[in-house]
């Protein structure tokens, strides 16, 4: 799984936010865009693109973009 194309696609679920404001490092609850809207488009996103339904537990517990990438590529099999 790529990390540049998981980031463009984390990206595009806001309005206006290029992927080269955004790294896996980024704390993405401290983004003056991030809400709970959004929230639910990564989980939709990693849902459609990746096939993998994460829990709102699971965004709940996530602090960086990492953490989101992490759980979708040890539960991705494409």
């Amino acid at each position: 799984m790529d990390e540049k194309i998981f980031l463009e696609k984390f990206a595009e679920q806001f309005d206006e936010r290029d992927s080269s404001t955004l790294s896996l490092g980024t704390k993405f609850r401290e983004l003056s865009d991030w809400s709970s809207l959004i929230a639910l488009s990564v989980m939709a996103m990693c849902t459609e693109e990746y096939n993998v339904i994460l829990s709102a537990d699971e965004m709940e517990k996530a602090n960086t973009i990492f953490d989101i990438y992490d759980i979708v590529k040890s539960r991705n099999n494409g």
